[in-house]
């Protein structure tokens, strides 16, 4: 029997879920992360559960794992030290930028410019130039070059870039540079612009690609290592990273192109319960993924998750597709706290993380987290991980009663104030991603999951007036789950820059047709043969003066016969909606793009047994939570037991391995022939 195992590291937990291919029989496990080496608690989780399931490593044919490594890398600012080598005359093109501040009125008054991936003191210059239609203008002066790269040797540089100007024209110079580099430079990556993002506008091109090797040290070494460490485990099946866009690449491309991980962990959960979700008939849906440290939040329309152009971390943002996902810090593990000055309760973003994690956990750990304000309020039962994890809540009390006395005001007071606010803060994200891209919130269903989504999951739907709110099964693992479903993914961009009047159908039809057989080579390289693959295409347009474009999906067949006048069309109508306005403007293609998947998964989800609406056998024992402003009684479920069609009335508790859902009071769940917990206010339940 063959096994595909998913593994998705977070700041608190590392998941997995392992699933066999014939008959879709999962196993899934948790284990406490470790972020002084992810590596460890991945390798010693993929023993755990293999051992549960009763199997070898080596019958583990695809290893699918969601990785922070990149992420990590650039929040905390411990990448490589980045050389660049630039055209003569752009020695300060990451200076320049877009000269753009961030921030709301008056931010240029008070924002502090983030160091750079590439210092100046690192960046060198060279004689050469290609003209913008291709052409060499200047020829690459090698003398120069060799003797700008020895200079560099002084700067004690672990990674090297070459972005030269209009490169993704023609690339022979950056190509040339690359070999002379890696004569002088050995032991060092070298990343190439052209190959990393062969498209249009320089200042992104040079940073996505100085943001590649800032990473790829780090990145390469922990997937060096991982690989080693499965290897003498035993297992030797393919191995594959998820990327920031949700598809899959291998272990060996992810070491030559990091860039693409930078959101590789919250894209999982995206693939998870969009997968999840869809085999329910729900596509139309708000994601908010919470886990001890953060929380991840992203749109699916028509069962398509939106994809942005750019990934932004930290203060980096680069051109690289990722799902439009954001993140704010308020997780399971977010600090409660008071500052002296304001005397104003504040939650996160900082976090007590998995060492030494929540006062509850009793593993060191002595300040008041949402985690703690849970239990005393009685949303998390005393046992967690299905008895593997008893938590302590006198000593949560304690936590939460340092900041009732505080605020002089009770202690359930205390707790409920501090999930409301982490419940406030994942609100905003969810408004960002729906009200601010112009979607009411009312029209999408809200699936929550992670670790200490379902906790939040029926006030956030409150909040928003999102119904119904999905549990998937399985929650706290869906990131794993999404791992183990993705798909192999390749994708492959040309610049165009020209008006419609300037380029016809047939010339767009031939240039789909090249990306095309691009990522099919690309695939095929990894395994996938060329029928497994499917192939879509976008077109990014904007109006003529416009400094940012608009991705329309567009299609190959027929587009010689009428292409360009319905993306005209279609163009207008998406700025609308986005905008309000169109302009009276001619209409510029900047990029068109083709992107390959692989063969889907064939794995099933299975449904449940008929139940007769009553979810009495289920029952655990009776409990008491606090809400609305007073204790209420309630009833703790055992989900496991729960069949399809059963019905439970709010307040109570649904408790499974790896999460806890929370129905409030005047709230009902039903579960529905696929497991899915849909919860709705009773009136319309």
């Amino acid at each position: 029997m063959a096994y595909r195992l998913g593994v998705d590291v977070g700041g608190t937990f590392t998941d997995l879920l392992l699933i066999e291919d014939e008959t879709g029989e999962t196993f899934r496990d948790k284990v406490p992360s470790t972020p002084h080496d992810p590596s460890v608690a991945v390798v010693t989780g993929t023993l755990k559960i293999c051992a549960k399931a009763g199997i070898d490593p080596k019958d583990v044919q695809l290893f699918m794992h969601g990785t922070t490594v990149a992420t990590n890398t650039v929040l905390t600012s411990t990448g490589a030290r980045v050389g660049l080598v630039t055209t003569d005359g752009y020695r300060q093109v990451l200076h320049i930028a877009r000269s753009f501040v961030p921030g709301g009125l008056a931010g240029w008054i008070v924002w502090n410019k983030p160091p750079l991936t590439a210092p100046l003191e690192c960046t060198v210059e060279v004689p050469e130039r290609i003209g913008a239609d291709g052409s060499i203008v200047t020829p690459l002066d090698e003398a120069a070059l060799r003797v700008a790269l020895e200079r560099l040797k002084g700067e004690g540089i672990e990674a090297l870039t070459i972005a030269f100007i209009n490169a993704y024209r023609y690339d022979a110079h950056e190509v040339r540079a690359g070999q002379i580099a890696r004569e002088i430079f050995p032991d060092l990556p070298v990343s190439l612009s052209s190959e990393v993002l062969p498209e249009m506008q320089e200042y992104e091109r040079a940073l996505t690609t100085v943001a590649n090797s800032y990473v790829r040290p780090r990145v390469a070494n922990y997937v060096r290592n991982l690989k080693a460490e499965l290897n003498k485990a035993g297992m030797n099946g393919q191995m594959n990273l998820l990327r920031s866009d949700a598809g899959l690449m291998s272990f060996e491309k992810a070491q030559d192109h990091p860039v693409n991980l930078l959101m590789s962990g919250p894209a999982g959960g995206v693939a998870g319960a969009l997968w999840v979700c869809g085999k329910s008939g729900f596509k139309n849906l708000l994601t908010v993924d919470v886990g001890g440290t953060s929380t991840d939040v992203a749109l699916i329309e028509n069962g398509q998750p939106r994809l942005a152009r750019e990934t932004e971390c930290g203060d980096l943002k680069v051109r690289a597709t990722s799902l439009d996902i954001r993140t704010v810090g308020a997780g399971g593990g977010s600090i409660a706290f008071v500052p002296e000055l304001t005397k104003a309760l504040r939650v996160g973003p900082a976090s007590a993380g998995a060492v030494p994690g929540p006062v509850c956990y009793s593993r060191g750990g002595d300040k008041p987290t949402v985690t703690d304000a849970n239990v005393v309020l009685g949303y998390l039962p005393e046992e967690l991980l299905g008895g593997t994890m008893r938590l302590d809540r006198p000593a949560a009390a304690a936590s939460v009663q340092g900041i009732a006395d505080t605020l002089g005001i009770d202690l359930a007071a205390a707790a409920n104030g501090i999930y409301s606010i982490a419940n406030e803060t994942m609100m905003g994200a969810l408004r960002l991603i729906s009200v601010q891209q112009g979607y009411d919130p009312r029209d999408f269903a809200l699936v929550a999951f992670g670790g200490a989504g379902p906790l939040h999951a029926n006030a956030l739907g409150k909040l928003l007036g999102s119904w119904p709110v999905i549990v998937p099964p399985s929650p706290g693992v869906l990131c794993a789950f999404g791992d183990a479903t993705t798909r192999l993914r390749a994708e492959r961009a040309k610049s165009v820059g020209k008006v419609f009047a300037d380029v016809s159908n047939g010339d767009v039809a031939g240039l789909l047709a090249d990306l095309r057989a691009a990522v099919a080579r690309e695939l095929l390289a990894e395994g996938v043969a060329e029928a497994d693959q499917e192939v879509s295409f976008e077109a990014g347009v904007r109006y003529s003066g416009q400094a940012f474009e608009v991705s329309l999906p567009v299609s190959l067949d027929g587009f010689a016969e009428g292409g360009l006048e319905a993306l005209a069309v279609a163009f207008d109508k998406e700025h609308e909606r986005l905008f309000t306005f169109c302009l009276d403007s001619d209409r510029e293609l900047v990029t068109v793009r083709a992107t390959a998947l692989g063969k889907a998964s064939a794995i099933r989800l299975e449904k449940l047994h008929k139940g007769n609406g009553d979810p009495s056998a289920a029952k655990v024992r009776d409990h008491a939570i606090w809400a609305d402003g007073k204790e209420h009684p309630a009833i703790i479920y055992d989900r496991a037991k729960l069949k399809a069609g059963d019905f439970i009335t709010g307040p109570a508790i649904i408790c499974e391995m790896d999460s806890t859902t929370v129905l409030l009071p005047d709230h009902g769940a039903e579960v529905d022939d696929y497991g899915l917990i849909l919860i709705r206010p009773l009136a319309a339940a």
